[in-house]
């Protein structure tokens, strides 16, 4: 079986300092069960560990699944991340009991939720080892979530370790004071050639289509796997790579803004509906649904506040599904002028879709790069736009009428 930073692609600089941290605390572990007078001299046996980590990088490097495979390292009993034993399984499985997941399900993660994960992250490991924290997408912090996470980071509990993820270290994504206190693992965007590698390897694609999944997810892993193994994905993406040849006049422009929102839209409602009716039923059944009596009827008029509570949270979790679908359509966007412009330029370049190289190169002849720019710039320009809560129907309609009139 391969050992826990297998699954990491095109990373080799961000596992050899995870690999040299977690034999760093597990010597650190070592050491404090040895009594002071019997500890052999030279150097401080936690050198190159520390409680707070930050792993950045842009969407599909991985960011996640490094800290998830840093946690297993840490976790495992030979201290080398193994993948084979009990610390190491149970972490990559999200069932150990020291390893807490914060994945948020709408626009941000709350103080409340803050807070009470910190008063738990300061209990002593129950498997003698550390308690560690994930906190996956940690830009999506509020101010006072933030806040929370700071004083527990400021005064860490002596096995307590952060982990972070963020797309970068700015500001926007990450305050200068946690920043401050945390070690940052750089991730960068795999090449096309090694995601493939990975497809074909771990999830046994063949290898033209590994290929092909790869340079058209530009080097986003779990993409190119979505487009390599379903085909509603891939038929999805053909509707974006459509676009531009319906983009013929205002009213088109607009009717190309309706489809990709709607779709956005379709696509998000099909991956969260599920969930929502099961949490709403598990909700209603521990409330007393079904139930008889007085006493029960008194419980599900009490219950509205909470259902409310739920409602919010589903809502918010189906606008961020909605928003992370049409950006995935964006991206599939900008690739192909990307392919344009750089067809225009005569840049000695793969095209990253090139089902649709034909229709990128027609696009070049006539648009000329300065034309292929403009537009890959209206792209750039919906996806940063909706990611300052602009609405995204306004938002994807000024890109349209800007992709038609170049």
């Amino acid at each position: 079986m391969p050992d826990v930073f297998a699954d990491l692609v095109g990373q080799d600089e961000a596992v050899d300092t995870l690999r040299r941290a977690a034999a760093s605390a597990a010597a650190l572990l070592r050491a404090s069960t040895v009594p002071a007078p019997d500890r052999p001299a030279g150097g401080d046996p936690g050198a190159g560990m520390t409680h707070a980590w930050i792993f950045t990088g842009p969407p599909g490097s991985g960011r996640s699944v490094a800290a998830r495979a840093f946690a297993a390292a840490l976790q495992c009993v030979h201290g080398t991340g193994c993948g084979e034993c009990p610390g190491c399984h149970t972490t990559l499985t999200g069932t150990h009991a020291d390893v807490r997941l914060v994945v948020p399900d709408g626009l941000s993660i709350g103080v409340n939720e803050m807070r009470a994960l910190v008063l738990r992250a300061a209990s002593t490991p129950s498997g003698g080892r550390w308690q560690i924290v994930i906190i996956e997408d940690a830009d999506r912090l509020t101010e006072a979530a933030g806040n929370a996470l700071l004083k527990a980071i400021e005064e860490p509990p002596p096995r307590t370790v952060f982990l972070l993820c963020a797309p970068s270290t700015h500001p926007d994504d990450i305050s200068v004071t946690i920043r401050s206190r945390c070690r940052v693992v750089p991730l960068r965007q795999p090449s096309a050639a090694a995601v493939a590698a990975v497809l074909v390897r771990r999830d046994g694609i063949a290898p033209d289509v590994a290929e092909w999944a790869a340079a058209a997810a530009q080097g986003h892993v779990g993409r190119a796997r979505r487009l390599a193994r379903d085909p509603e994905a891939r038929q999805r993406r053909d509707a974006v790579l459509a676009v531009p040849r319906r983009l013929t006049g205002v009213g088109a422009a607009f009717d190309a803004a309706s489809a990709l929102i709607e779709a956005a839209e379709a696509e998000a409602a099909a991956s969260v509906t599920e969930i929502d009716e099961t949490e709403r039923s598990a909700l209603q059944t521990a409330l007393g649904a079904g139930g008889t009596g007085r006493g029960a009827a008194g419980a599900m008029r009490g219950a509205a506040g909470q259902l409310k509570d739920l409602e919010k949270r589903q809502k918010s979790r189906a606008t961020r599904a909605q928003r992370d679908a049409l950006d995935r359509a964006l991206v599939d966007l900008a690739g192909f002028y990307r392919d344009a412009l750089t067809m225009a330029l005569r840049a000695p370049v793969a095209p990253v879709h090139t089902d649709t190289a034909a229709l990128a190169g027609a696009g070049a002849q006539k648009w000329d790069a300065e034309g292929a720019l403009r537009r890959l710039e209206a792209v750039l320009e919906c996806r940063a736009a909706i990611e300052v809560n602009v609405k995204p129907r306004i938002a994807v309609e000024a890109m349209m009428l800007a992709l038609w009139k170049g």
